[in-house]
């Protein structure tokens, strides 16, 4: 068999030729069990066809490289290459100078720039400039977008014609059916008793109803609006019917941004009642557009709210309001939401510099501090927004970030005026790539300055346990003034300051240099040597400040060098089923004591957990406000265990040494940082981890801190999780926290957090998750939900019961369902049951 080809443009000089030699009289040209021929005259429709866009003849203007895909209505547009060679195969090929025909019959496929067209019989009538393919037609084209039909018959240029028995279906998963398809003006299909699905047929029972559908009488397809109508439509799941419209449009699916409603969302509580809203998207311009989400609520009325999007070069930025005027403010009786006006103005916006550096801001300004969550314009996790301008940069061995920062609450129960304003917080780290005298060097930098306007003070109980009704006041323990001293209390002893009130300032920069040594034994020698240097400014409100010990304006110099040597001489076994090390650590740091004790404000040190993880820090604070100080040693040994299937058991057990000097876990600052840490005594709580991992599928991890006396249990961590069958996925996590007056935690904290995911196959999926307060004896958190998800749909319902944080622990129980239908959208519907608060 003989394959040759011939580029579609210079077919009508081939054509003639071959004429000629062959010297027929007849009135047709017959070619039997052609193999590959090129069609002269009937290439440029045969073209178009295969194309999917209108090509017109040598004798016509030349067509732009992309145009949509008429045949297809629109569903994708493509560029052709207007040098590729069109190559057909068919049975037969026939020349009918009588009717001035060219017919491909029997098996025929036809090439061209990547696409391919299938049928039984393909005839182009040059009298009329039109093309009909019969039985069978299968249309592929080289983007994946496949259309197939009985039969089709279009004018040359695609602007007119019909379709029988279409289905398209493209490789966004997107399938149409239709009766019957016609092709008018150039730029309109119209599918009529058409369905539209992104689902998949069932490969066992094709003819079985997909997931969800759309049917309609008429399916339009403008191609100049990009936007495809649906005339006297219905939503179907499984087949049966459960929605009506009698008119819906959407945008084609070249689109991917129009103006047009969204999903609409429902909402219901006891405050703002029955809601609803159906956002409805504008699109400006390709890189700007608005979306306005009018929310309507039986109780309260209308609420307004807009977003505006613009796409620069370098970047995005955001703007939005919203606001509503109250038709029932006595819903929000004794709450913040009691107004008549209330609304939120929201901006966010992030630009790039160049590739290491961007700069930013988030901006929030509210009218009251429960309106997001009252709206369901936020989270209900969500309890505080942080409105910033921010400049970062990352290079390959340093980070530099900057910003200045505004903090809101969201509950009741918070106090604006305790928030800080920072102005600005800098921190800059850098290791340089080259050593110094044989070791790393880094070194960071951090400046913080602050404002606040009210100074956030806690109740503590450590020589007032009785009195600790009177000292406090609400449910955040506030410690109240007032009350302390009415009960003739020490001020210092009953209330720790969370806060202070005034401006503060502090510029801060720690220098780290270490280096390690292996000696011919397997010991490892890391000397170190760490320095931090702070200047700082205290601009107090009040003369007399018993947490800062001092008052007014106050300027600090301090300066904390280390040196120290850490020792470690792991001692490995290699057995039959793997290897296991003892490592035996010891670590000593020389030092002077810690200066201005309780004279600078502790605003980023005040969490401090003495555990496994900060045994060997060299500050084992959390931030710059304090810094350890005196001699100290950390000695511990660890314990480490690998088994040949991956398996690993880790071990480690070890103690803290005040050696000389002044203990810094001992005196304690505003915010009595360091007490009850553990670290207070000269010779610390026992610290040890166990980690078990046998398998990928399980691990388990205990933590424990020992009192240094008498062994009892101060603090005791324990996590699990195992995946069993690559199905169920379950975690827990138990802790038991001793009793911390000092810091104003009266009681023994002990609880239980469970969660759970269950793979009930490939599509359905089962969550849960609990909280059982031991000392409570009650489960204040639980969830429950059942999701469901495939490629073209997605379900989700869930059930949470959850306590506020108001003070009589008001439970709050919400209904969430969403449900997502794919290239539509997402619905959804929450509502609270049996309470008074909010849900979303």
């Amino acid at each position: 068999m003989k394959v040759g080809t011939v580029p579609a443009g210079q077919a009508d000089s081939a054509i003639p030729r071959l004429k000629r030699r062959l010297r027929q009289s007849a009135c047709a040209f017959v070619f039997s069990s052609v193999s590959l021929v090129a069609l002269g005259p009937t290439s440029p429709a045969l073209a178009q066809m295969t194309a999917a866009q209108p090509t017109a003849a040598q004798t016509s203007p030349q067509p732009s490289a992309a145009q949509p895909a008429g045949l297809a209505g629109g569903l994708v547009t493509r560029q052709t290459d207007p040098n590729a060679k069109m190559l057909v195969t068919a049975d037969q090929l026939v020349y009918d100078n009588t009717r001035n025909e060219v017919i491909a019959d029997g098996n025929v496929q036809i090439y061209y720039d990547g696409a391919v067209l299938e049928a039984r019989r393909v005839v182009y009538d040059r009298n009329a400039n039109r093309l009909r393919a019969e039985g069978g037609v299968r249309l592929k084209d080289k983007d994946g977008t496949v259309i197939a039909a009985d039969n089709l018959d279009l004018s040359q240029d695609f602007s007119n014609g019909f379709v029988n028995s279409l289905r398209i279906d493209s490789p966004q998963d997107m399938h149409f059916v239709a009766s019957r398809a016609d092709r008018e003006n150039g730029d309109t299909t119209i599918l009529t008793s058409g369905a539209y699905t992104p689902c998949e047929p069932c490969k066992e029972n094709p003819q079985k109803p997909p997931m969800w559908q759309v049917k309609a009488a008429k399916i339009i397809h403008k191609e100049k609006e990009q936007t495809i109508y649906f005339e006297d439509a219905r939503l179907e799941f499984l087949g049966i019917p459960i929605a009506w419209a009698p008119y819906l449009e959407a945008p084609d699916p070249t689109v991917k941004r129009k103006s047009g409603f969204l999903i609409p969302q429902f909402v219901n509580t006891s405050e703002i009642g029955f809601g609803a809203t159906i956002p409805y998207f504008w699109n400006i311009a390709p890189n700007m557009d608005v979306t306005f989400s009018p929310l309507i609520v039986s109780k309260q009325g209308v609420l307004l709210d807009a977003e505006f999007r613009h796409r620069l070069e370098t970047g995005t930025y955001s703007i939005r309001a919203a606001g509503i005027d109250q038709m029932d403010r006595d819903a929000f009786s004794g709450q913040p939401g009691d107004r008549d006006q209330r609304g939120v103005l929201e901006t966010h916006g992030r630009f790039n510099i160049n590739e290491n550096w961007y700069w930013g801001w988030d901006g929030w300004l509210m009218s009251d501090q429960t309106f997001l969550q009252d709206y369901n314009l936020i989270s209900t996790t969500t309890r505080e927004v942080t409105s910033q301008i921010y400049l970062v940069g990352q290079g390959d061995r340093s980070y530099f970030d900057l910003r200045a920062m505004y903090f809101t609450g969201l509950t009741s129960y918070d106090v604006e005026a305790q928030q800080p304003v920072i102005h600005p917080v800098l921190d800059y780290s850098k290791t340089l790539g080259n050593s110094v005298f044989g070791g790393q060097l880094s070194y960071d930098v951090n400046f913080t300055s602050l404002t606040r306007d009210e100074i956030d003070l806690r109740a503590t109980s450590a020589a007032y346990a009785p009195l600790v009704p009177e000292l406090y006041d609400g449910p955040t323990n506030q410690c109240d003034l007032t009350r302390v001293a009415a009960a003739d209390a020490n001020v210092r002893d009953a209330c720790l300051m969370r806060g202070m009130v005034g401006s503060y300032s502090r510029l801060s920069g720690v220098v780290d240099w270490r280096r390690t040594f292996i000696d011919q034994a397997g010991q490892t020698w890391t000397p170190f040597f760490n320095m931090q240097l702070d200047v700082a400014s205290v601009q107090a409100q009040t003369e007399d400040e018993p947490w800062l010990g001092t008052g007014g304006d106050t300027q600090l110099v301090r300066a904390m060098p280390a040196v120290g040597l850490e020792y470690r001489y792991p001692f490995i076994a290699v057995q039959s089923w793997g290897t296991q090390t003892i490592e035996p650590i010891a670590q000593v740091i020389v030092r002077p004591d810690e200066t201005h004790i309780g004279q600078l404000p502790n605003e980023d040190a005040q969490s401090l957990i003495f555990d496994d993880t900060n045994l060997f820090e060299i500050n084992k604070y959390s931030g710059y406000d304090r810094v350890e100080g005196g001699g100290r040693a950390n000695i511990g040994i660890q314990y480490t265990a690998n088994f040949n299937d991956g398996g690993q058991i880790n071990a480690l057990f070890g103690q803290s040494y005040q050696l000389f000097g002044t203990n810094s876990y001992a005196n304690y600052d505003m915010a009595n940082t360091g007490a009850e840490s553990g670290l207070e005594d000269d010779a610390s709580d026992y610290v040890a981890r166990l980690y078990y991992q046998p398998t990928d599928s399980f691990s388990l991890v205990n933590r424990f801190r020992f009192n240094n006396t008498d062994w009892s249990v101060e603090r005791y961590e324990v996590e699990g999780r195992a995946v069993v069958n690559k199905k169920l996925t379950v975690s827990a996590l138990y802790g038991l926290y001793t009793a911390q007056p000092l810091l104003g935690y009266y009681e023994e904290r002990e609880g239980i957090v469970g969660t759970g995911t269950l793979k009930l196959d490939d599509n359905w999926s089962l969550q849960a998750a609990a909280r059982y307060n031991l000392n409570l004896d009650e489960i204040d958190f639980t969830l429950f939900g059942i999701s469901y998800i495939d490629e073209c749909f997605g379900i989700a319902l869930s059930y949470r019961s959850d306590y506020t944080e108001s003070g009589n622990r008001q439970r709050v129980d919400t209904v969430l369902l969403t449900f997502t239908l794919k290239t539509l959208g997402e619905a959804g519907f929450s509502t609270n049951v049996g309470s008074n608060s909010s849900s979303n």
